[in-house]
C-alpha cells in the first residue's frame, strides 16, 4: 500500500487543485510502479509559511522580500 505525503505552504490550494494532485499522484504510482490505485494513499498537509523555512529564514520573511 504506497503512502505519498505532498507538503504544501498554506496559500489558497483549492480543493480542485488538492484533487488533482492526488488523482495525478496515485495515476503516476500505478503507471510507474504498477501500483493498486485503490490502496494509494495520499495525504497533503498544508503548512503555514512561517513553519516552512528555506536557507535559514522562513517563507513568510522570504515572499516579503519578493522571492
Amino acid at each position: 500500500m504506497p503512502y505519498v505525503n505532498i507538503k504544501v505552504t498554506r496559500e489558497g490550494v483549492t480543493a480542485e487543485q488538492k484533487s488533482e494532485l492526488i488523482k495525478g499522484a496515485t495515476d503516476l504510482l500505478a503507471r510507474v510502479l504498477g501500483k493498486n490505485p485503490a490502496t494509494t494513499v495520499v495525504v497533503i498537509d498544508e503548512v503555514d509559511t512561517d513553519n516552512w523555512g528555506i536557507g535559514g529564514e522562513s517563507v513568510t520573511k522570504r515572499r516579503l522580500r519578493g522571492l
